[in-house]
């Protein structure tokens, strides 16, 4: 891999040690304004592979190499870490990312942590996600007793902005109807998910719901100097920018900085 520089293209000055943080699309804006907010002194690189959503229905060794690209063109960009704000990708692909020599972190295993306080949990999130078990070994490993499901369709529900429409409510009542009774915590194994936590809370009341954004920060600011930027992110696109500001608007982050990335420049 080609030294990390940063892109001469960024208007303003370089930024100072950027985390890069990359996801299958917008859902994992929630664990970089979750970052933003534990790390206010660092700078950011989002990159969400808008071209290529979802990650979930694509076979693993895609979803490696996906990442691997994402990963490679973070650093080159000057990112002095990684942070995998994808499941899909978490579960298939960090073990990879980890050789290339900077801190990488993923989102299943701070979600874990949380989980564990509940005796029965279950975990909803993409076919691949589910299929890989990751988060299933990792409970059923502290003797948790656990439930799984995958619920692709909230995928594309959050990414076309739905979350709030009747169709989203119909295919949440169809994918918790299999939920157990006695389900004492949900994890939300997507980052695309926590913005459909209204709505199943709604359809779940006192259903424990659990999701990586904020033990992902945490985890990261212990382990991460508190850094000497100024707040500043720059936001990679593989699709339409103006589409993809748009939506982010929607989800309350302000994306002003937002730059085309052609999938040949990965």
């Amino acid at each position: 891999m080609e030294p990390a520089t940063m892109d001469t293209r960024a208007p303003g000055p370089p930024l100072s040690e950027p985390i890069g943080v990359f996801d299958s699309g917008v859902g994992g804006l929630t664990v970089l304004e979750a970052l933003r907010r534990a790390l206010p002194g660092r700078d950011f690189l989002y990159f969400g592979d808008t071209a290529r959503v979802p990650y979930g229905s694509k076979p693993p060794e895609l979803v490696r190499r996906f990442a691997w690209e994402i990963s490679g063109f973070l650093l080159r960009q000057g990112a002095v870490a990684l942070v995998v704000a994808c499941n899909t990708a978490s579960s298939l692909a960090l073990a990879d990312l980890e050789r290339l020599g900077v801190p990488v972190f993923g989102v299943i295993d701070p979600a874990v942590a949380e989980a564990v306080r509940y005796r029965h949990v279950g975990v909803i999130g993409t076919r691949a996600t589910v299929a890989s078990r990751a988060y299933q070994r990792r409970l059923e490993a502290d003797d948790r007793r656990v439930w799984a499901l995958a619920t692709p369709l909230f995928v594309p529900i959050v990414e076309e902005g739905l979350w709030n429409d009747g169709v989203a409510e119909l295919v949440a009542r169809h994918y918790l109807d299999a939920a157990p009774a006695d389900l004492e915590a949900l994890i939300l194994g997507c980052t695309h998910y926590p913005y459909l936590k209204p709505l199943l809370q709604r359809l779940r009341p006192g259903l424990h719901l659990i999701d990586s954004a904020e033990p992902t920060a945490r985890a990261v600011a212990r382990s991460l100097p508190t850094g000497q930027g100024e707040g500043r992110v720059v936001h990679y696109v593989s699709g339409d920018p103006e589409a993809y500001r748009a939506l982010a608007a929607r989800l309350g982050v302000r994306a002003e900085d937002v730059r085309k990335v052609e999938l040949g420049e990965l």
